[in-house]
């Protein structure tokens, strides 16, 4: 298949009439949103999905740029990856088919290097994760043979925790005895961070850093993560690693095209403004057209049920009347933590990056060893008006070298690559005052663009010295901030994470589908179901669920 332009149904939803009355409302066209679209359309509800951005999908979309003919390529437009660079069990009957099986969608995904799909590279250790546990297991063990007592007691962790966390575990009195038979080491450490846990496994800080390596897919650092978030995420990823053919917006595109088929509508550039609520309960939308004066009132869409699949934060402090709202409920959610953000880097470059020796392989470097050390950096330069921190590692990976055989992802002699940090996500770090954030007036000023262009140098610089000659001939680059997708997604403190998932805010701590408010519902990255592509899509299943079993 070929890589399709991720606006190719952009002016046709934007055009789309927004109709005066629907079955469900929903805010927003990330993988949650769509997903609860999905299942309800399919299920005869009249749906209808509104949102700012001008492509669907959320933090699980691409974007394309024309490059011009010349300098030895044939010119041709080329794509990158905003958010999906992989994902896990998607083999046969893993989660992430089935969910979309169950609307009708099929995405055919391709392995990443099952011998490595992640490579941890430290000052003076590189470390290749692989797509098994048990040898995973065997390869911490050769790496540090002293530590073999303390790597057994946290693999026992990661197996458990992979059984609680199947698809079909035992809920309720069922979890909780085989929690307690099965799953003990999983049990009494459930409210644990992750530093707190691997003091009971190792004090080397090299074996905590590698087990902590793949930190940036939550975006926190081990003295404040779940540990039941992180090992759920190892696991998750040890069944095996995988990209989609043709892209991350592929499963975007596929959801819609199965909210439209059923007779769904979706309404791009029209952001809700606010969530109507008469006599407690919420009835419909507030929305905006892409040329409407900020001046007119804003129209109405009615709505039997209202689902918010945008920043639950935003949600509940702006899109709600303020009276709608219990105190304790505004006063949580004004003090929920966000994960972390990214600065990405997307380069389209003139080189052959499988003889440069880059595969189908996700590469993590950092300058030292001591992770919480890092996130503490970047926290201590919120506030301050120095600016982002210096950049202390990044991560790289490549959709041509993940799926080389799909055209459309660059010309032909041209290969992408996205290079990423995590860097603080406020706004005031990076030179923007909050009220320009949803409008491109930031872009002009001149600290964020020397901000934007240090960090950018930096990670071209990391590139090169991995990848010698993969930065020769760079036919494009483009960088975007924290600030930028908090302007594309309207994502709180510039996160692409939701919520973090510290102890307190996972799992049961996190908000459910149901909402407070009768008529309200949540989905997307802040639930229950938690952050990524699986969580997005499960947030949508979960939501959708409740609809159908409270409108019953």
């Amino acid at each position: 298949m070929s890589v399709a332009l991720p606006t190719a149904s952009t002016r046709a939803r934007v055009a789309t009439p927004v109709p005066e009355r629907v079955d469900v409302a929903i805010i927003g066209a990330g993988l949650g949103g769509l997903m609860t679209a999905a299942r309800l359309a399919r299920a005869g509800r009249k749906v209808a999905v509104l949102d700012a951005h001008y492509v669907a999908g959320g933090c699980c979309t691409m974007f394309g740029r024309s490059l011009r003919a010349g300098e030895g390529f044939v010119g041709g437009p080329v794509t990158f990856d905003i958010g999906l660079h992989y994902v896990g069990d998607c083999g046969p009957g893993g989660r992430i088919p089935t969910m979309l099986a169950e609307v009708g969608v099929d995405v055919e995904w391709l392995p990443l290097d099952p011998d490595g799909f992640d490579e941890l590279i430290f000052p003076d250790l590189r470390f290749r994760i692989p797509a098994s546990i048990e040898l995973y297991r065997d390869r911490l063990v050769a790496a540090f043979p002293g530590e073999k007592s303390g790597i057994d007691r946290y693999i026992r962790l990661v197996r458990e925790v992979g059984v609680l966390g199947r698809p079909h575990a035992p809920k309720g009195w069922r979890m909780a005895w085989e929690a307690a038979t099965r799953a003990r080491v999983a049990a009494w450490n459930k409210g644990a961070t992750l530093g707190a846990f691997l003091d009971t496994c190792t004090r080397d800080p090299r074996l905590r850093a590698v087990i902590a390596g793949q930190n940036g897919d939550y975006g926190l650092p081990p003295g404040k993560v779940s540990l039941m978030l992180h090992a759920g995420l190892v696991a998750h990823y040890l069944g095996g690693a995988y990209y989609p053919r043709g892209g991350g917006q592929v499963i975007a595109d596929r959801l819609a095209a199965v909210i439209e088929g059923a007779g769904g509508t979706i309404h791009l550039r029209h952001p809700v403004t606010g969530i109507r609520v008469e006599s407690g309960r919420a009835t419909g939308v507030y929305w905006r057209g892409p040329h409407d004066p900020r001046e007119q009132p804003a129209a109405v869409l009615a709505a039997d049920v209202v689902v918010s699949n945008a920043d639950l934060k935003r949600t509940i402090g702006e899109l709600l009347p303020h009276e709608a709202v219990a105190p304790a409920l505004r006063e949580q959610a004004a003090g929920w933590e966000m994960g972390g953000a990214i600065f990405l880097t997307c380069l389209a470059v003139k080189a052959d990056l499988k003889s440069l020796g880059m595969g189908a392989t996700n590469y993590w470097q950092f300058d030292h060893y001591d992770f919480d050390a890092l996130y503490a950096e970047g926290l201590a330069r919120v506030g301050t008006g120095e600016g982002p921190p210096p950049v202390r590692g990044c991560y790289i990976t490549s959709a041509t070298r993940k799926d080389p055989d799909s055209p459309g992802h660059a010309p032909a002699g041209v290969e992408t690559v996205e290079v990423m940090a995590l860097v603080p996500g406020a706004s005031d770090v990076w030179g923007v005052i909050p009220g320009d954030v949803a409008t491109p007036r930031y872009r002009a000023q001149e600290a964020y663009q020397r901000h934007k262009s240090t960090v950018e140098a930096d990670l071209v610089g990391r590139l090169e010295r991995l990848f010698p000659g993969s930065t020769a001939a760079i036919v494009h680059i483009e960088s975007a901030t924290p600030v930028t997708h908090s302007r594309f997604t309207g994502a709180s403190a510039g996160s692409g994470y939701g919520l973090a998932a510290t102890p307190s805010q996972f799992l049961q701590n996190r908000p459910g589908a149901r909402s407070p408010i009768p008529g309200l519902y949540f989905a997307g990255a802040n639930t229950r179901t938690g952050h990524g592509v699986t969580g997005a899509l499960g947030s949508g299943v979960q939501a959708a669920r409740a609809i159908e079993r409270d409108r019953a």
